[in-house]
């Protein structure tokens, strides 16, 4: 059985959701399950619902509003008989939806967010579901939340494997085309649950180890893994072949390759992971595999902008060992700042981090009392995998580096 990842920017039109049937047509379907996003930018679209829910309750209306108007859009343009029932059912999931919000009695953000935001992948499967049916191609859809069984950390549910391994073998046909939701799950009340940061790509690996698939390939509006992100490297290299450990070493650098939470199932069954184009159907795409690590060996880039880089030095020059260094790390995790990179020195610290929840000062405030900081905002950190001096070349070039950092064949430098 293959699995086939299709997101939410392959299907955020009608034109997206035609694409796909060609796709199928193009690479065939049978014994295939599809895992799909939730069309364009309707995630964000039904964050905003929840942020209404919560915070300003004359706009909620018109936010779902928005939301119905825009599947309706895609829904003229793809079924000429307005008497499908496909309309009666988005209707239907729409009302669901409303219906949660009046009677929700819950003040937990988390909780309501995971049973608003469900919608966007609800409403594009059963969109899919009706069109191929429109389109005589037979499949069947399921509800991955009976399925995918998980704790109740909402936002970032953790999977019950045992009772996913056994919901997925006896509730999946493997003989026919299947269509299910990505980056939904369900816990043991069956409420539903969100898996994280790409929970939809993590949502087709956990279908692919549950069913021995024999593929799991991501479809995406690229040629496949580019070897640096073209919007700000020229004369990029596609490439052919990833081993997983390599992804996993670049997906942990920054690179926008593949989560290491998707790949280590896969890498448990040596089940093989293509991205391809969905423009390019035929393809060659990337394959992420047990092999070598990069086919062809060039040098990575990644770049991560927007940094801060912090170098601490005690106020009376004493070393800076275990004590300081936990003290640092104690309050780095209750920032809830992401730590890129560091580096120390028997009276110096330096630790590049990300700001995401806008703490900065308040670390600062906590670390002032004990220690000389240095803080440069706005810094970019550079990684080099497979460096050779032409690449080291490349990144150091018309740059002020603020640190640099060397591990084996890979470089690490901070600049701005």
């Amino acid at each position: 059985m293959r699995i086939f990842k299709f997101g939410g920017a392959s299907v955020k039109d009608a034109d997206g959701v035609r694409n796909v049937v060609s796709v199928l047509e193009t690479v065939g379907y049978e014994g295939t399950l599809l895992v799909v996003s939730a069309m364009g930018k309707t995630t964000n679209a039904l964050e905003v619902v929840v942020k209404n829910y919560f915070e300003n309750k004359e706009q909620l209306a018109a936010s779902i509003e928005e939301l119905k108007s825009y599947h309706n859009t895609i829904m003229i343009d793809l079924f000429k008989n307005e008497e499908n029932p496909v309309f009666y059912k988005v209707d239907g999931l729409v009302a669901e939806l409303v219906s949660f919000l009046d009677r929700n009695k819950s003040p937990n953000y988390s909780y309501v967010y995971d049973q608003v935001v469900s919608f966007g992948e609800l409403l594009s499967t059963t969109i899919l579901h009706f069109y191929f049916l429109d389109r005589g191609i037979r499949n069947t859809w399921l509800d991955v939340r009976t399925l995918i069984k998980t704790d109740a950390n909402y936002r970032d549910a953790k999977v019950d494997w045992t009772t996913t391994q056994e919901q997925i073998f006896g509730g999946v046909n493997k003989e026919v085309l299947n269509i299910s939701q990505g980056f939904l799950g369900g816990d043991s009340n069956n409420f539903t649950t969100t898996l994280g940061r790409e929970g939809s790509d993590y949502t087709a690996a956990i279908f692919a180890y549950c069913l021995d698939a024999e593929s799991v390939t991501i479809w995406k509006d690229v040629p496949g893994v580019l070897n640096a992100d073209p919007r700000y490297f020229e004369n990029t290299q596609l490439l052919n072949q990833i081993s997983y450990h390599e992804a996993i070493e670049l997906a942990f650098y920054g690179a926008s390759v593949i989560h290491p939470k998707t790949l280590q199932p896969l890498q448990r069954k040596e089940i093989p992971l293509h991205v391809k184009s969905f423009l390019n159907p035929t393809g060659a795409g990337t394959t992420v595999s047990k092999g070598k690590d990069l086919d062809p060996m060039v040098p990575c880039f990644i770049v991560k902008k927007g940094q801060v880089l912090l170098s601490l030095s005690s106020l009376d020059f004493s070393f800076i060992v275990e004590d300081n260094i936990s003290e640092i790390f104690r309050l780095l995790h209750e920032a809830k700042m992401k730590v890129d990179v560091i580096q120390n020195s028997a009276i110096s610290f330096s630790v590049c981090i990300e700001n995401k929840f806008n703490t900065l000062q308040e670390l600062l405030n906590k670390l002032k009392g004990k220690f000389k900081i240095e803080c440069y905002e706005e810094v970019s950190l550079y990684t080099v995998r497979h460096v050779d001096s032409s690449a080291l070349q490349q990144i150091e070039e018309g740059k002020e580096i603020l640190l640099k950092q060397r591990l084996q064949d890979t470089v690490q430098i901070v600049s701005r």
